[in-house]
């Protein structure tokens, strides 16, 4: 992967990115992401945001190496703090954990104006997204599944505006689990990560099935809530 070719994933990651918005990158790694924007045309500036030491000095290196410095900021910073209040249109947050992504959201949500169009993609944990996006009115605009080298990932894109416009007609349990747009498409990557996940699921029940233990319990019940929820979205 370079500057002109990204992964599958983020060229994916990048077809959602609004032309001729102002991009944020958050935990931009080797800014990637922002070189190929720009020399594709995408937007015009962008910043490229990164917490830790190494990547930082990547990305830095990276822009240099590209001749991008007038237009790409690489800043150092956590999460959304490297950009000050309606600075961008768009912020992508790619390859980390949903819990993660949501916590940067939440941590910085004084940065965002409510103009932006978020571009998220988790590795897991998609849902705990979801849930954010619902309590602080952002609406789910589209997602996307898809594999690339044996793994499977979600993109979500979300802009302010009815956040539960996406669930009506749906099982709104299963939806916020699963994805309203991937679970109304449900292709085939969709029911191959589902399917997996219940074979998951049914093996660490039959671990835990003896157990007497209360959280244990709590915990059986949490996962037998999951296999019900997604058996019956399959069908």
């Amino acid at each position: 992967m370079n500057v002109d070719k990204l992964s599958k994933r983020l060229t994916r990651v990048t077809s959602y990115v609004p032309k001729g918005s102002v991009l944020a990158d958050i935990g931009s790694d080797h800014a990637y992401l922002p070189c190929y924007a720009v020399k594709e045309g995408i937007v015009q500036k962008a910043i490229a945001g990164e917490v830790v030491e190494g990547p930082f000095q990547s990305a830095l290196s990276q822009v240099r190496e590209s001749k991008l410095e007038d237009s790409i900021s690489v800043r150092k910073g956590n999460g959304l703090e490297v950009i000050s209040h309606g600075e961008v249109t768009s912020i992508t947050i790619c390859g980390m954990g949903g819990s993660l992504i949501t916590s940067i959201l939440e941590n910085g949500k004084s940065k965002l104006s409510g103009r932006e169009t978020l571009i998220l993609q988790p590795n897991i944990g998609a849902q705990f997204i979801r849930k954010w996006l619902i309590a602080e009115g952002w609406e789910l605009k589209a997602e996307e599944i898809l594999e690339e080298d044996e793994k499977i990932y979600e993109i979500l894109v979300a802009e302010k505006g009815e956040p539960l416009k996406s669930y009506r007609e749906l099982p709104f349990e299963a939806a916020e689990l699963m994805g309203p747009f991937l679970l109304k498409e449900k292709n085939p990557i969709f029911m191959k990560k589902w399917t997996m996940e219940l074979k998951h699921w049914n093996k660490i029940l039959k671990q835990i099935e003896s157990s007497e233990n209360e959280r244990t319990q709590e915990k059986k019940e949490e996962i037998q809530k999951s296999i019900e929820l997604v058996e019956e979205a399959l069908q």
